[in-house]
């Protein structure tokens, strides 16, 4: 049993965001990075699921730069067995698709039986690049799991829990090789242990270059700002009680349209 997860590199929730100089994204100098919450989740199923069938690897992935193999370490640390660094400077100007693509040729020669995302980043929340890489890699995939059932496991199959719209959700059973993207609080994480953290200095971490082929029609963000803040006041009616409420309304159902 090969699993591979895909993990991301964001900036902490709790940072202090600031547009850069060229407005093109977040200033990144003085802020610090963690790993994805929901690719935390994904990649604390995969261990469970190695656990549960008693054998098995665990290969954490990321693109990004340099500074991204804090979260390849930190899932090492956890309990992965070995990791591949898609290394790409500036990953903030890729598209899903174009962050899929590379990572599609660096996992396909592996030939996993599972590939495992967080459902989406807590940065751009695209939402998008697990289910197109596993269009490029040409297996099932399942969104928005909130459950595993590791029991279910063979050779051949796996059967999940998805969750759907206004509190449903729906059980099926996928074909292996499958790719799941995991929803937040799954399951409780794992912190590093000492003798994690220790082991993982042992673990290898490949790097990967991707070719410039696979950024042709790179997207362009032209502006990042903070929304602004503004407010508009009518007064109706006149001071007409009456006339107010009906100026109302005809307001709720011509202008905002919740009538």
């Amino acid at each position: 049993m090969k699993i591979i997860v895909l993990m991301k590199q964001v900036a902490n929730k709790d940072a202090v965001l600031r547009v850069s100089g060229d407005e093109k994204w977040i200033d990144e100098s003085n802020v610090s990075q963690q790993t994805n919450e929901s690719d935390g989740y994904a990649l604390e199923e995969a261990l469970r699921m190695k656990e549960a069938k008693g054998e098995g690897e665990v290969i954490a992935c990321t693109l990004g730069a340099q500074s991204a193999k804090t979260v390849l370490k930190d899932a090492l640390a956890r309990g992965a067995d070995r990791a591949i660094h898609v290394v790409v400077d500036e990953p903030n100007k890729l598209s899903p698709l174009q962050i899929a693509k590379p990572l599609a040729d660096a996992v396909k020669e592996e030939n996993a039986d599972l590939v495992f995302a967080g459902l989406q980043s807590d940065d751009a929340s695209y939402g998008q690049t697990g289910v197109v890489l596993a269009e490029l890699l040409g297996i099932p995939h399942a969104t928005i799991v909130i459950e595993v059932d590791r029991g279910s496991l063979t050779n051949s199959s796996l059967r999940v829990k998805r969750e759907l719209e206004s509190g449903w959700y729906q059980w099926f059973k996928y074909q292996l090789p499958a790719l799941l993207t995991i929803q937040s609080g799954i399951s409780q994480i794992r912190y590093a242990s000492l003798k994690g953290i220790m082991a993982a200095k042992k673990k290898e971490i490949k790097d990967v270059t991707p070719s410039i082929e696979s950024f042709a029609g790179a997207q362009e963000i032209q502006k990042v700002y903070l929304p602004l803040k503004t407010k508009q006041t009518q007064m109706l009616g006149g001071g007409d009680a009456k006339a107010g409420a009906t100026e109302l309304v005809e307001k709720l159902k011509t202008e905002v349209r919740v009538l």
